[in-house]
């Protein structure tokens, strides 16, 4: 059965983040659109799609833990937290501060994180774990689009 207050809360959080990062970062695709680009760079329109999709998928997982109640729990949910917070200030690093080597390796430490998040929430459910699997690929398509700008825009 659905819990709601934790699915809701779970969703807000995550989505809230992601809300907040593209407020903060308004007008930032159209300065992105002006950095040369690597190959397979995708048109602007496709990051806020996939990042809503992807935060989607972050909240259930996140839901799932929570509502597994597992002894690791708090440990698990603090890790979440970790990452959504790198995964926020990434945003603010590369597009308002376009520090782009920092933020390639703000990114690194991201994906890191992204990835020991997955595998913890993979051991409370495996569901959880793997609903963060195309975050992780995301994460790892964003350091190949971010080295190149870092590359291409010194």
């Amino acid at each position: 059965m659905i819990q709601k207050k934790p699915l809701i809360v779970s969703l807000a959080a995550s989505l809230g983040v992601g809300a907040l990062s593209a407020l903060l970062t308004k007008g930032s695709m159209e300065k992105y659109a002006f950095l040369d680009q690597p190959p397979l760079a995708p048109p602007g329109w496709v990051f806020p799609v996939v990042w809503t999709a992807l935060f989607i998928l972050m909240g259930v997982a996140a839901y799932l833990v929570w509502v597994a109640n597992g002894p690791e729990r708090k440990r698990m949910l603090t890790l979440y937290g970790v990452q959504l917070a790198f995964n926020f200030c990434w945003t603010l690093i590369f597009f308002n501060g376009e520090k782009f080597g920092l933020a390639f390796f703000w990114l690194l430490i991201l994906w890191g994180l992204v990835l020991a998040t997955l595998l913890a929430f993979r051991r409370e459910n495996r569901t959880a774990g793997n609903l963060l699997i195309p975050y992780l690929a995301w994460v790892t398509f964003a350091a190949y689009l971010n080295a190149g700008v870092w590359y291409l825009n010194g």
